[in-house]
């Protein structure tokens, strides 16, 4: 890969057995950092991190402030935070208001995402109950990242997908079932 790259995957309700469905196809050679933004209720501690990693050889781990991303690594965003992007490639946490409802937002890590990463950016959209991330697909497809839903027909919770869908044209609409071959075919440059 030329550019470089990164994967935000956005989820929320009826979303997290379709995203360990996707990191059981990435090995450690995946050549681009991951990025898990999923709504998660911060009222209790979970155990995401180990959960992802019975799912894949890839390093799952929770982002920390200041923290560079590296290739290979399945990064997850904590509950109760925004999630943003610095020139630098490392991580900035913040605890602002809820967007959509939620904090992490979608919305909010995409948008930085693609301040950052501009066409290296691949932004993937999944099941989910609101509107939260169709904002920030518009604004990635405005920076020339590449953009990517879940076919509704086949999401568990069909809206959050739908949304992006009535304001734009995505770059791929994919049913759930070949979402894993698809996200790991994006390792190797389609």
């Amino acid at each position: 890969m030329n550019k470089e790259q990164l994967l935000v995957v956005g989820g929320s309700a009826g979303s997290l057995q379709v995203i360990l469905s996707v990191l059981t196809g990435l090995g450690k050679e995946y050549p681009m950092p991951v990025l898990v933004v999923l709504h998660r209720n911060s009222g209790f501690e979970s155990s995401l991190e180990e959960l992802f990693s019975s799912r894949t050889s890839m390093v799952i781990k929770e982002v920390e402030e200041k923290e560079v991303l590296r290739p290979g690594i399945v990064y997850l965003c904590p509950a109760d935070y925004h999630v943003l992007l610095e020139q630098d490639h490392s991580f900035s946490l913040d605890y602002s208001e809820r967007v959509n409802y939620s904090r992490p937002s979608i919305d909010v890590t995409f948008r930085s995402a693609a301040d950052v990463y501009g066409a290296g950016l691949i932004a993937l959209l999944l099941s989910g109950g609101n509107a939260d991330g169709a904002e920030g697909m518009a604004y990635v497809k405005d920076r020339g990242g590449i953009t990517i839903v879940q076919d509704p027909r086949t999401a568990e919770v069909p809206y959050m997908p739908q949304q992006v869908l009535l304001r734009m044209k995505v770059d791929a609409v994919v049913p759930t079932e070949d979402l894993p071959g698809f996200v790991a075919a994006l390792g190797n440059g389609l």
